[in-house]
């Protein structure tokens, strides 16, 4: 392999790892962020590089053929909630993403080795987050038991519609990310998650929203969120 090849592998892998790494339990040994203090969605840094840069989609898809072992093929995840959908999400939350793991402001001690900076750019990111905020999200995502989505229903709509939306949809300038058509065990753990402060990236504000909940009640959101339609209506 010449050493041009071997940039561009190295520079896959580490894309990967930083997707993998979102799904993958965050870890919670005593490690702290290259950032002192985190401040909920700073602009600064690789990630306002990132934003900044044109996501050119076809180097992206090339880039994520080695994640598909973990995402699976067009970035679907998988049901049983251990690797998030990528597909459809927007490109501003994913490039938070990625950087927040390689910050260590999302921390996951195991995958932290390969996501090195030396290794990705924050333009390949940017390839990334453009060739996945592109592709189709299909219907057959993982769902809950549908046993108390009323209560699901009534609670989003009350706490989570404003920052997500009424469908589920997101908001790609707010960095919220999208939740319809996510898979059911993956939304439940983050929410879990957020609320216990595992996942140290998390905004405030939505912590503060779920705090009081339950995991019975998270687990109606997370199973009304994932019966959204894939496509809002208009």
């Amino acid at each position: 392999m010449n050493h041009r090849s071997w940039q561009l592998a190295l520079a896959a892998a580490g894309v990967a790892a930083a997707l993998c790494a979102a799904a993958a339990p965050a870890s919670t040994a005593e490690e702290s962020s290259d950032e002192p203090e985190y401040v909920w969605n700073e602009m600064q840094g690789e990630k306002l590089q990132a934003l900044r840069a044109k996501g050119d989609a076809a180097r992206g898809e090339i880039a994520f053929e080695i994640c598909q072992g973990c995402h699976r093929a067009h970035a679907l995840g998988r049901p049983d909630g251990s690797y998030p959908r990528l597909a459809g999400q927007h490109d501003t939350v994913l490039i938070k993403q990625m950087t927040d793991v390689r910050a260590g402001r999302r921390l996951n001690k195991k995958m932290l080795p390969f996501i090195e900076r030396h290794g990705v750019s924050p333009q390949d990111i940017a390839d990334i987050a453009a060739y996945l905020s592109r592709l189709p999200v299909p219907p057959n995502n993982g769902k809950g038991p549908g046993e108390r989505l009323a209560v699901g229903e009534s609670v989003y709509q009350d706490r989570c519609a404003r920052c997500h939306g009424t469908y589920g949809e997101g908001d790609g300038d707010r960095f919220y990310p999208r939740v319809s058509g996510q898979h059911f065990r993956y939304l439940w753990r983050e929410m879990i998650d957020i609320r216990d402060g595992t996942r140290a990236n998390a905004n405030p504000k939505m912590v503060q929203v779920i705090q009081p909940l339950s995991n019975d009640d998270l687990e109606a959101i997370a199973d009304y969120m994932s019966r959204l339609p894939v496509t809002a209506p208009r």
